[in-house]
């Protein structure tokens, strides 16, 4: 709907195309291997950037919308990846590509959705933080997000 949100999407997007890629290109023995970052294996790290996509998007969609938002610490955010971690650990490729895939499409459309006024409206996301704009939420969460993560996996893997 509005400049910003096109924009933005349109980098998310690009992002998405380049985990996309890197995750087809993973060996059988690439998605066994352990991250320096995470601690987890490069499958958990690709399926948790992949199971965040769609739950990022609607932290956006609240904030531009004014809804509010749940207390949220660091340490809450560090348990739920620690359980993530666990209940994915034998995710395969495919459904971890499927799931980025769909949830990516999910929060690009909420992104693309956004008026530049509902980017301006902020919230705090997390607790003990400044609040976020919209817009930086999907710059500094949502994009960096796949930006860390894919990191971490690249560097794991030596690509």
């Amino acid at each position: 709907m509005g400049a910003k949100g096109e924009a933005l999407a349109k980098q998310y997007e690009t992002k998405i195309q380049e985990a996309t890629a890197v995750f087809k290109k993973l060996s059988d023995a690439d998605w066994k291997k352990t991250t320096g970052s995470e601690k987890w294996t490069v499958g958990v790290t690709a399926h948790h950037i992949a199971g965040a996509h769609e739950a990022i998007g609607n932290i956006v969609k609240a904030v531009a919308t004014g809804q509010a938002m749940p207390p949220v610490t660091m340490d809450m955010l560090h348990d739920m990846n620690a359980k993530h971690a666990k209940e994915y650990a034998n995710a395969t490729k495919a459904d971890t590509i499927a799931l980025h895939e769909k949830g990516a499409a999910a929060a690009a459309a909420v992104v693309r959705g956004l008026s530049d006024e509902q980017m301006t409206k902020t919230a705090t996301v997390l607790s003990g933080m400044p609040p976020m704009s919209a817009e930086q939420v999907v710059s500094g969460v949502l994009i960096n997000h796949v930006e860390e993560h894919l990191n971490s996996i690249r560097k794991t893997v030596g690509g």
